[in-house]
């Protein structure tokens, strides 16, 4: 973790799961997205006023999909954790796959979050305890559905990405897709938004979210819930009476599952996952497709074959050694 050295100065930590893409256009910097390897920081900065320290926000990008989750470790932890929002970027054109990523990160953000609160509630527990007060402030008390939902431990904002491509898809699908999302980020008080980088106006409101939570801006509170547009829904102010459900008769057969479960099994019937047969996690980032090098990747190959050949004949010449001393 790079050391705050500016102690006059606001600073927080946004851990951002998905596109590089987005990341630049929110600290407006013109350059070419490159892939992410493993996990990447940057930071940004931003001034109150004239002659005013500039806040800095300390940003982390997780790449790799769902295959290197173990690395929150590095961003998520008891330094970061009181300042800590975290930014879930999905693909919105690859809705087979929507689910399972979206339920991978957050399970595994979920856990390492609540393993550091546990940490910090050792030495500060009220530290820790006011965290979890701090988080529920998102939902008013006379919210209707205040006693249904389960706020994730840190804020939390899920951006549908490719806007551009979704809004071509057949309008059942976009309203289930749409309904899912919602009730997703509504259970966990998160915000949503929709967003493509080819769009500049839905680029301006998802930096205005992502301004809100790393420098404590105003949070444009407009709220944008049809399906047939780019959703905007801040923290709080959905709910799951104007979300409906994707079928009555379903909802009545599982109302004693996990408000989630019910979602996940009425979207999957719509987008099956695809099968993870051949989505084993990459535990080593040299093997993983995505970032083939094939100059690189040959003689990286060429050099394991001489590796082998090496440990072979180095076998055989202790096999050898050892035949020789028994002679003797």
């Amino acid at each position: 973790m790079t050391p705050f050295t500016n102690p006059l100065a606001a600073w927080t930590f946004v851990c951002v799961q998905g596109k590089t893409t987005l990341i630049l256009r929110f600290l407006d910097r013109d350059e070419a997205p490159k892939p992410t390897l493993a996990l990447e920081y940057t930071f940004g900065r931003r001034a109150k006023g004239h002659n005013t320290p500039k806040d800095i926000a300390h940003l982390w990008e997780l790449g790799g999909g769902t295959s290197l989750t173990e690395l929150i470790t590095i961003p998520i932890n008891v330094s970061s954790i009181r300042t800590l929002s975290l930014v879930l970027v999905l693909d919105l054109s690859k809705p087979h796959d929507l689910w399972m990523t979206m339920e991978k990160l957050l399970q595994a953000d979920r856990i390492q979050v609540n393993k550091v609160l546990t940490e910090l509630g050792k030495t500060d527990s009220a530290g820790a305890n006011e965290l979890k007060r701090q988080i529920w402030k998102t939902v008013s008390k006379d919210h209707p559905d205040h006693e249904l939902i389960d706020p994730f431990p840190i804020p939390l904002v899920i951006i549908g990405n490719k806007y551009d491509i979704f809004q071509d898809f057949d309008s059942e699908q976009r309203k289930v897709i749409c309904k899912t999302l919602r009730c997703v980020a509504h259970y966990y008080g998160a915000s949503l938004v929709f967003t493509s980088y080819k769009a500049e106006a839905l680029v301006l409101k998802m930096r205005n979210l992502i301004n809100h939570l790393a420098f404590g801006t105003e949070r444009n509170k407009a709220v944008s819930v049809d399906y047939n547009k780019p959703l905007y829904i801040p923290a709080g102010l959905d709910s799951f009476n104007q979300i409906g459900s994707l079928s009555d008769t379903d909802i009545g057969k599982l109302r004693t599952q996990k408000l989630t479960e019910v979602w996940k099994i009425m979207f999957e019937r719509v987008f099956p996952a695809k099968s993870t047969s051949g989505m084993k996690d990459i535990k080593d980032p040299a093997k993983d497709p995505q970032y083939a090098e094939p100059e690189v990747d040959a003689m990286r190959a060429q050099k394991d074959q001489e590796l082998e050949q090496y440990k072979r004949n180095a076998l055989k010449s202790w096999k050898g050694i050892q035949l020789d001393s028994r002679g003797t």
